[in-house]
């Protein structure tokens, strides 16, 4: 690992990376859909572009399936890694259909 820490990412390769998506290619066509939404300073805004770069602090909030999922970014990650490497480059929101979203046991 290195000592300097990336400040930003392209976002197709972080959902990628968090393992949102199986390939990258998903990732982006997700991306340049506009099915994407970016939340910096209070400032909810469309994206359009796979190569948005986003900063630890950015919410992202998006369809998978039937659920909505909303995450605040917190770390870029430094490779597409196991599960628990990916699900630490992110935390859930709170809101209020957070214990629909959840899969139950």
């Amino acid at each position: 690992m290195s000592d300097s820490p990336l400040s930003s990412i392209r976002l197709d390769i972080w959902l990628w990376r968090a393992r949102f998506f199986k390939t990258r290619s998903a990732s982006a066509k997700m991306c340049e859909s506009g099915h994407v939404r970016l939340e910096r300073f209070g400032t909810v805004s469309r994206v359009d572009k796979a190569s948005l770069a986003i900063r630890p602090g950015d919410r992202l909030i998006f369809a998978l399936g039937a659920r909505l999922i909303d995450i605040e970014v917190v770390d870029m990650g430094e490779r597409r890694g196991p599960a628990l490497e990916a699900q630490a480059l992110y935390k859930f929101k709170e809101t209020s259909s957070d214990a629909s979203a959840k899969p139950s046991h």
